[in-house]
């Protein structure tokens, strides 16, 4: 045998020596521990964007899996309605869904036959509507599901000198209400699409409904937007702490307050 086959034969067991130690050492190693298995559970979530006042299609929804521990109990869970995409089939949202964003039963109601508004409607309220312009409707920013408070302005004639200046009275008659639906038109306006609606819808108690109707007879109706901090607060004014002629009356145009102090 040649001295080259000597030293190919050597380094073959060399190496077969090596690979057998290294499967023996791999054997005496402790198991290693096994990987804790997240538990998940199948949530009903919005496939797309869903507008408010959108009817829902089968198209709109789909299950999608969550971790357990952080699906909330108003979830649509799987294993406990697997037919909940038929169940919430021709529901209209009454709040707007994102996409991903779980379907929950309080931001859905059944309109069964009736028409949006009056399913969207929340019980003992009133929807009713009046006309308003872009210089009386904010500019055109106030969109549905807005808060606003609603100023009556009068004209009447100065009873102290004769052909004197007319006096222009406002005060806040509603505040703090919500917008149901507002009549929309774009309009472009300096480089950007405005929204410019020429009748709103507002969501009223049945005595505030009675106001607004005669307020329209009365004089001119303004809408000023409020701050969506304002969603839950409540108007703590009683009708001695309403606005009266002679008193300031905060007005917000534009987004910028100003005072306007009404004459006797």
């Amino acid at each position: 045998m040649n001295t080259a086959r000597i030293v190919v034969l050597t380094i073959a067991i060399g190496a077969g020596g090596i690979a057998a130690y290294l499967a023996s050492g791999s054997d005496n190693k402790p198991p290693s521990e096994p990987v804790a298995q997240l538990q998940t559970v199948d949530v009903l979530v919005a496939k797309s964007d869903i507008g408010l006042g959108q009817t829902l299609t089968p198209e709109d929804m789909q299950w999608q899996t969550w971790p357990a521990s952080t699906a909330s109990n108003t979830f649509i869970r799987r294993n406990e309605r697997p037919d909940a995409t038929t169940q919430v089939v021709g529901s209209i949202a009454r709040a707007p869904f994102i996409a991903g964003e779980p379907i929950r039963e309080p931001k859905l109601v059944k309109a069964n036959g009736s028409g949006f508004m009056a399913a969207i409607l929340p019980t003992g309220m009133r929807a009713i509507s009046t006309e308003i312009s872009p210089e009386t409707g904010a500019g055109g920013f106030i969109l549905p599901n807005d808060r606003v408070d609603v100023i009556l302005s009068k004209r009447e004639k100065n009873p102290d000198r004769n052909g004197s200046a007319d006096i222009v009275n406002s005060e806040i008659i509603l505040a703090n209400v919500r917008v149901l639906a507002i009549d929309q038109a774009p309009k472009e306006k300096d480089g950007q699409n405005a929204v410019v609606g020429k009748t709103v819808t507002l969501e009223l108690k049945p005595e505030q409904s009675e106001t607004l109707a005669r307020a329209r007879q009365t004089g001119t109706l303004s809408l000023a937007l409020r701050s969506i901090a304002d969603l839950n607060a409540v108007d703590t004014r009683s009708e001695d702490q309403a606005p009266r002629r002679g008193d300031s009356v905060n007005v917000v145009r534009y987004g910028v307050p100003s005072s306007t102090t009404t004459q006797k």
